[in-house]
């Protein structure tokens, strides 16, 4: 038995929840990936897994040593990319995360430019409007929006982003124009459902006491360009990050409203993880993207003056 070989279809199968899935991912036989499973029970002289109809459970000894072989397969994967050269020369795959409309607006834009300058690197863009986990992804890198909780990532700030609240002049002119956050109660509201966005807070600009709105929405949305172009079709006024509405306000088919009530605008982070030495790839990625996505944010995080 191929020790690596089998903690990494160890690994694989608690990843992929059954031993079945893992054996698909990594194109073997069911028979072959079990028999390595249990030959690692064997040399560790207990079970690792209970295999149960529907799922894979890990015993307390099978999550430390999962932890163990994922950090010793990481080890031996840098090791051997440091010698095919990615420590020398920008080459290899990078795995980008980004939540789905800053890739789309702001983030893509600029890696297309990226592999253009950089032709021995690929790129693995994972869009996404939940926070992926670097290392279960094998993710190098994130743009992430909101205010971090995970102290182990190195990040850098790349930017601000306002949440506005706007509506089209249509429904301003048949509903009126709220003029503080509690005439939004029974107002017509189209809401993307956002980790980020809702519930709908507002902070009034006398006292900073935080007003937030729980009444029930015309129309619930899983995406900005939804909520925004239900908006300008006078369903309902939304709340989303400035840059998404930009455009249409420009346009004048969407106006800001309660601007003296907006929160603190939301920090937007590139973040990735922490080692002693960094892939030539992901240092050309990070100098490369950094002062691009601050140009490309820029504006975005002012607020109005109170």
């Amino acid at each position: 038995m191929d020790r690596l070989e089998a903690m990494a279809m160890l690994v694989s199968s608690v990843e992929e929840g059954s031993l079945s899935a893992a054996a698909r991912k990594l194109g073997i036989p069911v028979a072959t990936l079990t028999r390595n499973v249990n030959d690692l029970e064997s040399i560790v002289g207990t079970k690792l897994l209970v295999r149960t109809t529907r799922k894979l459970l890990l015993t307390d000894t099978g999550a430390d040593y999962v932890a163990a072989a994922r950090h010793i397969l990481e080890q031996v994967d840098e090791q051997e990319r440091r010698a095919a050269g990615e420590f020398t020369e920008p080459r290899g795959e990078l795995v980008v995360t980004t939540p789905v409309q800053v890739a789309r607006l702001r983030v893509l834009p600029i890696v297309n430019q990226f592999l253009t300058q950089f032709p021995e690197i690929r790129i693995q863009l994972l869009q996404s409007d939940r926070n992926i986990d670097l290392v279960d992804s094998h993710a190098d890198v994130a743009i992430r929006i909101g205010h971090l909780r995970d102290s182990s990532l190195v990040a850098t700030r790349v930017g601000m982003l306002r949440v506005v609240l706007v509506a089209s002049p249509q429904l301003l002119k048949k509903r009126g124009v709220p003029r503080s956050p509690e005439d939004l109660q029974g107002y017509p509201r189209v809401v993307f459902n956002s980790p980020f966005l809702s519930p709908w807070r507002f902070r009034h600009p006398n006292t900073n006491e935080v007003h937030t709105v729980t009444d029930t929405p015309r129309l619930l949305v899983s995406s900005p360009d939804a909520a925004a172009d239900a908006a300008i079709d006078g369903v309902g006024a939304t709340l989303l990050l400035e840059h998404d509405v930009a455009e249409a306000v420009r346009a004048r088919k969407l106006r800001f409203i309660l601007q003296e009530f907006e929160v603190d605008p939301i920090p937007v982070h590139l973040v990735h993880l922490s080692r002693d030495m960094m892939p030539v790839k992901l240092r050309r990625f990070i100098d490369f993207t950094v002062p691009k996505l601050r140009e490309a944010l820029a504006g975005f995080g002012r607020r109005p003056s109170r």
